[in-house]
């Protein structure tokens, strides 16, 4: 039986892209959705057997949109994650490629490429109107079925590609280091033959104990003293009031592991509530297809 991936789409959004690496297409469906909560929610139902989301970026930061329904909206582990690059593109209709720059009067793209783009944006096209889409490649398709309209789509080469644009500019991101980390969702843990990871991550949500002060630094000793690297901690908003927060954190080292685990029952044992969000392996895209 062949498994449904849901993506952030439609076709050649940096989602789509990383779902293609991750899952060979002639093993896979691949079904489509416009927003990070319909994707979401389709793997929570379902509707679809897995799921791939956007969850961090190295410029804009956290995908508050995938936080907040991983952990406000659904109980769905986390079972792989993929580390891919990004790179921006300004793209016009072919009929509008000789247009001098001054005369574009629309940008279209996903809030994230706005973000990561915004100071060559803002520089080159002053005075063009930004609208937001729910994805790259839907803007892409816009700006292709209006080819009498001087508008840009700022997104992936694949988007361009895919609905015949020219490509005015590449690697138009603020910043060359620009990466996303892609989260895989699912209910049962899966193995990828075809790619390499690099580490396994186990990432937990935890809720402090209100009773006493100091009470991250203690949760944070427990992980120190026994030599587990965290390679993310993030604080968000519990929504029951103002100045109420979770810890989102991440640790490079499996579930199971002994160090782990003595560290998760020492926070239990001071009170704190743990909630696992899952135990995955990382791939890096440069590292994904060797051996």
């Amino acid at each position: 039986m062949v498994e449904t991936v849901a993506y952030l789409g439609p076709q050649g959004t940096f989602t789509h892209q990383a779902a293609q690496l991750l899952f060979p297409e002639q093993d896979y469906q691949f079904v489509s959705y416009r927003s990070i909560p319909d994707v979401i929610l389709a793997v929570d139902k379902g509707i679809c057997d897995l799921g791939v989301v956007p969850i961090e970026n190295a410029i804009e930061g956290t995908v508050n949109s995938t936080l907040d329904w991983l952990i406000h909206q659904v109980d769905l582990p986390i079972i792989g994650e993929l580390v891919y690059p990004i790179s921006q593109c300004i793209m016009v209709h072919p009929e509008q490629a000789g247009r001098p720059k001054q005369e574009f009067t629309k940008i279209l793209s996903h809030p994230q490429s706005f973000a990561q783009s915004q100071l060559r944006l803002r520089q080159e096209y002053p005075k063009a109107e930004w609208e937001y889409q729910e994805s790259n490649a839907l803007a892409a398709q816009i700006v292709r079925d209006h080819p009498d309209q001087p508008w840009i789509a700022v997104g992936p080469r694949k988007s361009g590609e895919l609905y015949q644009l020219h490509i005015l500019a590449e690697n138009v991101q603020d910043h060359a280091n620009n990466m996303t980390r892609f989260v895989v969702l699912g209910r049962e843990a899966k193995k990828w033959e075809h790619l390499k990871a690099h580490v396994v991550k186990s990432s937990f949500q935890v809720t402090l104990s209100s009773d006493f002060p100091g009470a991250l630094y203690q949760v944070l000793a427990a992980f120190s003293w026994r030599k587990v690297n965290l390679c993310h901690i993030e604080s968000r908003p519990t929504k029951t009031g103002l100045g109420n927060y979770y810890f989102l954190i991440t640790a490079e080292m499996d579930k199971d592991h002994v160090l782990l685990q003595g560290a998760i029952s020492e926070i239990e044992a001071l009170g704190c509530q743990v909630r696992w969000l899952g135990s995955y392996p990382c791939f890096r895209y440069e590292l994904a297809h060797k051996a």
